[in-house]
């Protein structure tokens, strides 16, 4: 007489083969796997590979969406090697605006100099910083007091049209 196994039984059984050992899909499964196997305790066996420290850091810095910023940073940092130490003394880079470098110059002489050598310095950062996403420079004298707050401005009197 054949011995009938309990339907609880049949049922683990039937689900063990379609869905796999529960063994295997616990949590750390993955990793007594691997300890049981040669494979692992290989220093430099397959995926262990030893990995530069520049290598790990600009794969993470791409990874995360990081290199314009950082091209950006190390533009402005050597600023002096794109243009010179002497035109570096008298114009610094002051923001990055939707793709726009803004340089702001000591003199309004030296803003109209530069103007004149903007496709050279936009060609220059292109050659030497081309994840910077920098496409155009944009120089400006120096400031000036104004009532204006913003980079958006209602045409009016200003503060005296509050009399009346």
């Amino acid at each position: 007489m054949s011995e009938r196994i309990p339907e609880h039984v049949a049922v683990y059984l039937r689900l063990r083969a379609l869905l796999g050992d529960p063994a295997v899909r616990s949590r750390d499964a993955k990793r007594r796997r691997r300890a049981a196997s040669d494979e692992s305790s290989v220093p430099y066996g397959k995926g262990r590979e030893p990995h530069g420290v520049g290598d790990v850091l600009g794969d993470l810095t791409s990874s995360l969406g990081w290199d314009s910023p950082l091209a950006q940073a190390e533009l402005v940092a050597r600023w002096a090697e794109i243009v010179g130490p002497e035109t570096a003394a008298h114009a610094r880079p002051e923001a990055v605006q939707e793709a726009t470098l803004v340089v702001r110059c000591d003199s309004t002489a030296w803003a109209q100099q530069l103007r004149s050598m903007r496709a050279m310095v936009v060609t220059r950062i292109g050659a030497d910083y081309p994840s910077a996403g920098i496409e155009a420079v944009r120089f400006i004298g120096p400031d000036t007091p104004s009532w204006k707050h913003g980079p958006r401005a209602i045409p009016g009197r200003g503060p005296r049209d509050t009399y009346g």
